[in-house]
C-alpha cells in the first residue's frame, strides 16, 4: 500500500470535516494513575456511528463516485463498525446499501445498521465466510463491493490520526488495535505524513491471532477466532495490503486475552465514563499488560478508543465480573 502525502490526506479529511467534527483527545488523571504514564486517549467512540470506521467510507464512497458516476448501490462485509459506516456513507450520497453480517452478530449493531438505511443480510460463521457471500452478492446484483481496507479508506480513517499528533506531537508510543488493519495503517500514513517519529504498536486478540501470528512468521499466516468479547478485531485472514505496511513499518503486535480486554473496558468506564467495545478497549487492554510486564517504556502514550459500540446485555455482563 503506498502511503498518502500529507496533502493528500488533508484533502481526505476534509471530506471527513462535510460530515462530522473532529473528535477529542483527552487525558485522564484516574487512567495515568493506573498506567503510570501520560496516556492520551483519542475517542473515537464519539463519532456519528460510534467508531473510528465512520470516517473512511466518506471518502471512499464520495471519491468511487467520482470514477463511476453510474454506481447503482455498494455492499460490505462487516461484524458491525465498518457496515454503520458504510450505509452511513451511502446515505450522504443518495445511494443504497447492502451489508451481509455472521450469523449471530451484535444485535444492537445490527439495529443501527438498519437505522443508517442499509439493507440486512445475515449469512455464515464468521466474517470471511460473510465476505465471501457479499462478493457473491457483488457480482449478481451488480453492486460495488466495498473493502474493509484500501488507500481511500485508509486515508479518511487518517483523519483521527493526523488530530491526534497534532494535538499531541510529542507522543512516544501508540498501541493500535488490528481488525482489517485500516486502523493501523492511517496510523503508519499519519506519522510518515507528519514525520514524526513515535514507535506503533499493533493489538489483537489472543483469540484471533492472525496478525500477531503473520507478523511473527514475516508472512500472511490464517488463524480460527473464537474472541466473544472483542468482534471488531475478530480477523481469521490478513487483509494482505495491511500486513505488507504492517511487516515494514509497526513496531511489535501484542496479543491480549478477552478477560484482558474486559478489565480495559472496566476501567474505561470507571475512570472516564465513557463506553468501549471490546476492540475499542484492546489498545488499553495492550498498555495494561505491558505495564505489569514492566514493558511500558514511554513518557506519553496514545490509546485510541476505537468504539463504544456493545451490547447492553454484554457490557452489563462485563461490569458485574468486577
Amino acid at each position: 500500500m503506498q502511503l498518502s502525502t500529507l496533502p493528500e490526506l488533508d484533502q481526505a479529511a476534509a471530506i471527513v470535516y462535510a460530515m462530522m467534527q473532529p473528535t477529542p483527545q483527552y487525558t485522564w488523571p484516574l487512567l495515568n494513575q493506573e498506567l503510570g504514564v501520560q496516556a492520551w486517549i483519542k475517542h473515537e467512540n464519539h463519532t456519528p456511528t460510534g467508531a473510528f470506521k465512520a470516517r473512511g467510507p466518506l471518502v471512499y464512497i464520495e471519491r468511487l463516485l467520482g470514477r463511476e458516476p453510474g454506481v447503482k448501490g455498494v455492499i460490505a462485509a462487516t461484524r458491525g463498525n465498518h457496515g454503520q459506516s458504510v450505509a452511513l456513507g451511502a446515505r450522504r450520497n443518495g445511494l443504497a446499501a447492502t451489508i451481509v453480517v455472521p450469523r449471530g452478530n451484535s444485535v444492537e449493531k445490527n439495529a443501527a445498521m438498519r437505522g443508517f438505511g442499509a439493507t440486512l443480510v445475515e449469512h455464515g460463521d464468521d466474517f470471511n465466510e460473510s465476505r465471501e457471500h457479499a462478493l457473491a452478492l457483488a457480482e449478481r446484483d451488480g453492486l460495488h463491493m466495498v473493502p474493509s481496507c484500501h488507500p481511500d479508506i485508509v486515508a479518511g480513517v487518517a483523519s483521527y490520526w493526523l488530530e491526534l499528533f497534532r494535538a499531541q506531537p510529542d507522543i512516544d508510543l501508540v498501541l493500535v488495535p488490528i481488525g482489517q488493519g485500516s486502523g493501523i495503517s492511517a496510523a503508519i500514513a499519519a506519522r510518515a505524513a507528519l514525520g514524526l517519529a513515535m514507535k506503533i504498536v499493533g493489538v489483537v486478540s489472543a483469540h484471533a491471532p492472525a496478525y500477531a501470528l503473520s507478523f511473527a512468521a514475516g508472512r500472511s499466516v490464517d488463524a480460527p477466532v473464537s474472541t466473544v468479547l472483542a468482534d471488531g478485531v475478530a480477523c481469521r485472514v490478513p487483509e494482505q495490503s495491511s500486513l505488507d505496511l504492517i511487516l515494514r513499518e509497526v513496531d511489535d503486535i501484542i496479543t491480549v486475552t478477552d478477560d484482558e480486554i474486559a478489565r480495559a473496558m472496566r476501567l474505561y468506564y470507571t475512570c472516564t465514563h465513557n463506553l468501549a467495545e471490546g476492540a475499542g478497549a484492546a489498545a488499553l487492554a495492550g498498555a495494561l499488560q505491558l505495564r505489569d510486564q514492566g514493558r511500558l517504556r514511554a513518557s506519553r502514550l496514545g490509546l485510541p478508543l476505537t468504539g463504544g459500540n456493545v451490547d447492553a446485555a454484554l457490557f452489563g455482563a462485563v461490569l458485574r465480573q468486577a
